[in-house]
């Protein structure tokens, strides 16, 4: 059995996640329906992350075993000219069979966007979530730090979510803007089920709460660090702030051992 990687891009707009579900578009169910039409044959795909609906990929990683021996460029160009044009194969290698996309992965980034101004854009609605209240990056950015490191983000993660273990390791959480965008990127070894929203909703509530202008000067850095040091000790997701909508985000980077 050949194993092949897929390197993929897509826009999660019209689909539910990556997972399969019943009787539910997902990204998953239409790679492996547009394997199938490809290699006349039943295949199942893993993916590195497990985005959720309407979250979209500028580097999803993708394996899955078959017996087909067509050329490795018909993996790419073949599955592009089946798949709808919101998913589209950006590379396809062969590698070793002990490789899988998910237990393989040493880390996942994700990015989050936000239009920093007073209205909404129409064109990038699908994208990018609208943020009115001036976000000052600066501090934001000193405040994620907190996160960086080993820590239980259970007041981060989903209600409802069937993962045990919440402890991940977050190695990098940096705020940075471009008119009029603001972006935020993490990257971690593993993330809790609508975790990166969570956090980013709740930077997002605090930099309302300390940073508005008309405060700024007197309210401290240290009472904004100290309130989401108390939310990541209670290790209750009532605790946190809001979960910023999903179409915002993107997962943009999955990283493996050479």
């Amino acid at each position: 059995m050949r194993n092949i990687k897929l390197v993929l891009e897509y826009d999660g707009t019209n689909y539910h996640g990556w997972q399969t579900q019943p009787n539910l578009p997902t990204i998953q169910d239409t790679i492996e329906e547009s394997l199938a039409k490809l290699t006349k044959a039943s295949i199942q795909i893993i993916g590195a992350g497990r985005t959720d609906t309407s979250v979209h990929a500028e580097e999803q990683v993708a394996n899955f075993h078959t017996d087909s021996q067509i050329p490795i460029i018909a993996f790419q160009k073949g599955l592009n000219a089946i798949l709808p044009r919101d998913i589209v194969v950006c590379s396809a290698t062969e590698v070793p069979p002990e490789f899988h996309a998910r237990f393989s992965a040493t880390s996942r980034r994700y990015r989050y966007t936000i239009l920093n101004r007073e209205y909404p854009s129409a064109l990038l609605r699908h994208t990018g979530y609208c943020f009115p209240t001036e976000i000052d990056v600066s501090r934001t950015n000193d405040l994620c730090q907190t996160l960086v490191g080993k820590h239980d983000f259970s007041s981060f993660q989903k209600v409802g979510s069937d993962r045990l273990n919440p402890i991940c390791e977050i190695y990098e959480a940096h705020w940075w803007k471009k008119e009029p965008y603001v972006y935020f990127e993490i990257e971690a070894d593993a993330f809790l089920r609508g975790m990166v929203r969570a956090i980013t909703g709740t930077v997002l509530t605090l930099n309302r709460k300390f940073w508005r202008a008309s405060c700024a000067k007197n309210m401290k850095y240290r009472d904004a660090e100290m309130e989401l040091l108390r939310i990541l000790d209670a290790k209750d997701r009532a605790s946190a702030g809001m979960s910023v909508p999903a179409h915002g985000l993107s997962l943009i980077g999955v990283k493996y051992n050479a």
